[in-house]
Order: structure tokens, then C-alpha cells, then sequence
């Protein structure tokens, strides 16, 4: 099962996704420029064999809902999220935000 819903951050408006898959469920939240994913995200590929794409994204990894996504730490992000002063430790709140 796909669920999305719009989900209000401060005045601006993400995309919150939930795909259920058997024993996993996938999580991002996304805008325009980026997003941000569960730990099913691989950002060391992102920033490697898909780095001249410029994805702009950030991972948290123990997070079982949406919000939980936007309220845990980022373990990881992308070089193109670190232009954007999106780092580790962040709240995927946050990070959200400065994607907007």
C-alpha cells in the first residue's frame, strides 16, 4: 500500500510518502529540490556513481513513520544537501526547510 499526504512545515508544504513493502516500509519526505529517506537510502551511491544528477537528500536510519522521519537526525546527506547547509545531526524538519 502507497500513502501520501501533505505535510506542513512552518507555513511550507512537503510531500510525505509511506510505502509498505513485506517486512519493510519505505519513508521519505520530499519537496521541489529534495528529499529525505529512511535508511533504506544508499547516499554513499548518491554521491558516487550518481553524483553529476546533484540529488539533493538526506537519511535517517531507526525511524518508523513519517513523524519520526522529520523529527530524527540525519545520519547522512549528500554533498549537493551539504551546499545547502543540510548535515549530519540535523532534524529532517530542518533539513526539509532549507530544501524549500
Amino acid at each position: 500500500m502507497i500513502q501520501m499526504k501533505p505535510i506542513d512545515i512552518e507555513g511550507c508544504r512537503a510531500l510525505g510518502i509511506e510505502i509498505k513493502l513485506p517486512k519493510t516500509t519505505l519513508l521519505a519526505v520530499t519537496t521541489d529540490k529534495g528529499y529525505i529517506m529512511c535508511g533504506a537510502l544508499d547516499v554513499q551511491l548518491l554521491n558516487s556513481k550518481l553524483k553529476d544528477r546533484q540529488i539533493i537528500a538526506g537519511r535517517a536510519v531507526g525511524v518508523r513513520s513519517i513523524e519520526q522521519l522529520l523529527e530524527a537526525p540525519l545520519e547522512s546527506v549528500t554533498f549537493e544537501a551539504q551546499t545547502l547547509g543540510i548535515h549530519p545531526g540535523m532534524k529532517g524538519s530542518d533539513a526539509i526547510l532549507r530544501m524549500m
